[in-house]
């Protein structure tokens, strides 16, 4: 299990770039060049975060992408859902059928109390606390 996928993190450090360069219009080449992100991969990434209205684009020589959200409005676990759906330790699932113990199941409480606890500390880090932490380094 993997808790923040490889897409996710490119699509952090993407928005991280834009928002520490957000007074000016960037390329998607820019972008991937900074960050060691495949163009190609950075490309998809960057229509869902049009389609979730984060970021603007404008065509032409001065054009590019900037963030259209403040960054302290981003948290990462809005990131991580776009790109991963909701954070989740465990389906309860077995052989593809819901599991008949899961109303009862013990472990399934505690997993749910940690997700709870994860996804609330997700909602407080923003893409502003990241530019503060690595301005603080």
């Amino acid at each position: 299990m993997k808790l923040v996928t490889k897409e996710s993190d490119y699509a952090i450090r993407a928005v991280l770039f834009l928002a520490q360069n957000n007074d000016r219009y960037v390329s998607s080449r820019e972008i991937a060049e900074k960050d060691n992100i495949p163009l190609r991969f950075l490309r998809k990434i960057l229509i869902v975060l049009k389609n979730k209205k984060l970021i603007e684009t404008k065509e032409g020589k001065t054009g590019g992408i900037k963030l259209k959200e403040k960054a302290d409005k981003i948290s990462l676990k809005d990131l991580i859902t776009f790109f991963q759906g909701n954070i989740q330790f465990t389906e309860c699932l077995f052989r593809g059928e819901i599991c008949h113990n899961r109303a009862t199941c013990v472990l399934r409480k505690r997993i749910l109390n940690i997700e709870e606890k994860v996804v609330k500390e997700f909602e407080k880090i923003t893409i502003k606390t990241l530019i503060n932490d690595f301005n603080h380094e």
